[in-house]
């Protein structure tokens, strides 16, 4: 085995000698961050009990907060399950690789540890070549929350992760910025198994919408909770995703002060003015897909700028904004002392 490194490290995810290298370090028991289309995952081999635990101490995760395990194929997805409905298998055909996670009653021999105590378990399939050829040449699913302090804005850069973790023994491969940018949906397929229907436990780019419709139910059927409801899935506490620096949610014409960072999402100039004396500022697009893909970023960079408070102008109220909603009013709720 390799010296442990002195600090994390940030190595191209298109490098042989990288991914070999990452391949052992999981091998040994040790974490690698990997990128994914939503964020970078730590990563740690779902059925190494004692790697998993060092994902917990990483990012100081409640113990009872549930992983994500995320395979390269069905075959190993359903070796972590007791049962594998055929609506799994319509949504992964139809959505894997992508940003949807099917939580499903899990198989024996998954670890309890790997689940947060659960008897149930969150599966994916990564949309990026990186983190899926790391999947494929390690042979296993790989439990991977995201790569960030347990509650702190989630890594959408391979920079990120190296900010939160830098002191730490982790090997980062850089896959560039992640495409999607906002975690995975999270949809619970345990009521089909009783006739009921799926429920959404985390918004993600998969919406209800087009959830009911690979599945050939009526529109709106698919329940979707709001977040004092929602519960059972990671990242779904009420303060969450949130920066160092205070996050107040405002009106646009509200918005700014000297020592005021700005982000707006979804709103322009053009609809109303914000005041012009903001430290720091950035508008971002007018389509849900391309502010989602932003706005981590954009918190990441928001919070360095040494503002005293960050001004965020939410966005539309609109069904497709929903993920975005979700994330941005988890980054404003104070945390707990």
């Amino acid at each position: 085995m390799d010296p442990l490194l002195k600090g994390a490290v940030i190595r191209s995810g298109d490098d042989p000698a990288a991914m070999a290298d990452a391949v052992v370090r999981l091998r040994a028991g040790r974490l690698v961050a990997i990128p994914t289309e939503t964020v970078y995952g730590l990563a740690a081999p779902t059925f190494d009990a004692g790697a998993v635990a060092r994902i917990y101490e990483f990012k100081g995760r409640p113990s009872d907060n549930p992983l994500i395990a995320h395979v390269a194929d069905f075959a190993m997805a359903r070796s972590l399950v007791a049962v594998w409905p055929e609506e799994a298998t319509r949504l992964a055909e139809r959505c894997w690789p992508g940003p949807l996670t099917l939580v499903l009653p899990k198989a024996g021999h998954v670890p309890d540890i790997a689940t947060g105590d659960r008897d149930s378990i969150g599966i994916r399939m990564p949309a990026h070549r990186v983190g899926l050829e790391l999947l494929r040449r390690f042979g296993a699913p790989l439990s991977a929350p995201s790569a960030n302090r347990s509650g702190s804005i989630s890594p959408t850069e391979a920079r990120h992760v190296r900010a939160d973790f830098i002191d730490r023994d982790l090997v980062i491969l850089d896959g560039g910025p992640c495409q999607v940018g906002l975690e995975s949906t999270v949809l619970d397929l345990r009521p089909v198994l009783d006739g009921g229907t799926p429920v959404v436990l985390r918004p993600g780019a998969v919406s209800a919408a087009r959830i009911a419709e690979i599945l050939g139910l009526a529109p709106g059927s698919v329940e979707t909770p709001t977040i004092e409801t929602q519960h059972d899935a990671p990242g779904t506490r009420s303060s969450h995703y949130a920066p160092s620096t205070p996050v107040r949610r405002c009106r646009i014409d509200e918005a700014g002060g000297e020592a005021v960072a700005v982000i707006v999402i979804g709103t322009t100039r053009r609809d109303t003015a914000s005041r012009p004396d903001a430290r720091w500022r950035l508008e971002l697009p007018d389509d849900p897909e391309l502010a989602g893909g932003l706005l981590y970023a954009a918190l990441h960079a928001a919070d360095l700028c040494g503002a005293e408070r960050i001004d965020l102008v939410g966005p539309p109220s609109d069904m497709r904004w929903q993920a975005l909603e979700d994330r941005i009013t988890r980054a404003a709720t104070p945390r707990e002392p």
